[in-house]
């Protein structure tokens, strides 16, 4: 009988510690939530990028309920300035204070670069691309838990070399960028098709980022050229063509992705004009008729009627790196035991439809995508869009050239590439 009432006692017990720990909320939490945290840049000349950056990873995650792999996501932002030691510091709160499982981000190409090698320290936690384009955030030493499903800046600037030379005509350039690997990579990622197809670069200036004068660079563009290359962003795009503008310049641009987006073209100001024109390319085109597009445009403008009157480039970015996250995590049931493992074959092997086409990852989980060529025309509105001119399909990192020839020219920087 003692016996027989004490192992009713014990089974009672563990029968009540079940219940307890099943029924503790913070249990309960740990089970079926997954953290996922985000950077983006809330701060300094590069917010109005970074503001929609957000709203794509947002309006993500609402089409998706907040939920993946049959588990609730909890959103944990964090906010940088473009600065490599901003990010990582940002970075760190997530992963070490806050515990995301994921982290998608950051914005900017030198940010990138550190994350990524951060990512080399925490193997546990996975991490997917904001919209940084810098090349080598994958191109030479990647991390083996980093994933870009957005395309670098050279990418984006598929067709536009030989459209400037061949359909423009624009014979000789100079190219004006802010002085960070972003700017680098869309520079080589026009140089050498302009440059195969003909086209001469005869000087290159490059700008801090933040930078409010820009009278010397605008005074040293010399009378004899056809164009001015500009791969500015943000508020550094504004100020330029507001004082190139001011100064009676007058040459056609030929524009970087983001200078021309429409972070830019939204802006009130005395630019319209002179923009008419510009020639562009990017992973969007804010005009293709394209229904998986046109349904991704309505939701976005649904979501944030006091946004831009069309998803920015960032928006888009944001947007598929985290639609990569989330269609992974529904293909794995939320799986994250041994660190990822499952997740991340998956996220390596899958191909992703989005707004813009269908993407697939190389060997360095790097993007292969769709590039859209671009010319700003006036729509029926009265405001500003780039008119969609054609896709260059299926556009990879090493920009069709054999991999082993494309690392030989080298990391991108202030003098590579050189015109030849």
């Amino acid at each position: 009988m003692i016996k027989s009432s004490r192992r009713r006692f014990i089974t009672g017990v563990s029968a009540a510690a079940l219940v307890w720990l099943v029924g503790f909320p913070g249990h309960t939490r740990a089970e079926e939530t997954i953290k996922i945290g985000s950077i983006s840049i809330l701060e300094g000349p590069f917010t109005s990028l970074g503001q929609d950056g957000m709203r794509g990873l947002k309006l993500a995650l609402k089409q998706h309920g907040y939920k993946a792999g049959g588990k609730k996501i909890k959103l944990i932002s964090a906010s940088s300035n473009g600065r490599p030691n901003t990010a990582i510091r940002a970075a760190r709160k997530l992963v070490e204070q806050d515990g995301v499982a994921i982290l998608i981000g950051p914005l900017s190409g030198s940010e990138g670069l550190a994350i990524k090698d951060y990512a080399k320290t925490k193997p546990g936690v996975t991490f997917l691309n904001g919209v940084s384009a810098a090349q080598d955030t994958t191109l030479r030493n990647p991390a083996p838990n980093f994933f870009r499903f957005s395309t670098d800046g050279a990418q984006w600037q598929a067709g536009l070399g030989t459209y400037a030379y061949k359909v423009k005509g624009y014979k000789t350039v100079v190219t004006i960028a802010e002085d960070y690997s972003y700017p680098y990579t869309l520079v080589l990622g026009f140089m050498l098709e302009y440059c195969k197809a003909g086209g001469k670069v005869v000087n290159k200036f490059w700008i801090p980022a933040g930078n409010k004068d820009f009278s010397s660079v605008i005074s040293a563009i010399p009378d004899d050229i056809d164009a001015i290359y500009v791969a500015l962003s943000g508020s550094d795009s504004l100020n330029f063509l507001s004082l190139y503008q001011q100064s009676g310049g007058s040459k056609p641009m030929i524009a970087g992705s983001t200078t021309v987006d429409q972070t830019v073209l939204s802006s009130k100001g005395r630019n319209k004009k002179y923009l008419i024109g510009t020639p562009s390319a990017g992973p969007i085109a804010d005009t293709w008729k394209n229904p998986e597009w046109r349904s991704f445009v309505a939701a976005y403008k649904k979501e944030y009627p006091k946004g831009f009157r069309s998803p920015s480039a960032l928006a888009h970015g944001y947007y598929v790196n985290t639609l990569a996250a989330l269609t992974a995590l529904d293909k794995v049931g939320g799986d994250l035991s041994n660190n990822h493992a499952a997740l991340r074959k998956t996220l390596s092997t899958m191909s992703l439809k989005t707004p813009t086409g269908i993407v697939k990852l190389d060997e360095n989980r790097q993007a292969i995508a769709n590039i859209f060529l671009t010319e700003v025309s006036l729509g029926k509105d009265g405001n500003l869009y780039n008119q969609f001119i054609k896709i260059t399909p299926n556009v990879n990192q090493t920009l069709g050239w054999d991999r082993k020839k494309f690392l030989a020219l080298g990391p991108v920087g202030r003098n590579n590439p050189k015109c030849q």
